[in-house]
């Protein structure tokens, strides 16, 4: 025992242990206990299909169509010399 902590000190952190300990053991019986009653609650049979949120929108299944632009050679030797640029740092 380190002589600079007193007996009332360590008294304290056990107390304050013991208490952190019998916190944590109620809280755990609380969520189990409210857990095995929300599971007597569920209905037996779910619904088939997926659960959706009425507050959000239905999303697009797709998304926008693709674009594309043919480059000129110009363009095609510019691009090449800037990726080349950019891979030598």
């Amino acid at each position: 025992m380190p002589e600079h902590v007193s007996t009332l000190q360590w008294a304290g952190a056990a107390v304050l242990t013991l208490a952190g300990v019998a916190w944590a053991f109620g809280v755990l019986r609380l969520l189990r206990r409210f857990r095995t009653e929300a599971l007597r609650e569920l209905p037996a049979v779910r619904p088939a299909g997926p659960v959706r949120l009425p507050v959000l929108p239905a999303q697009p299944q797709s998304g926008p169509p693709r674009e594309s632009v043919e480059l000129t050679p110009a363009e095609r030797d510019a691009f090449a010399g800037l990726v080349r640029q950019l891979g030598d740092h």
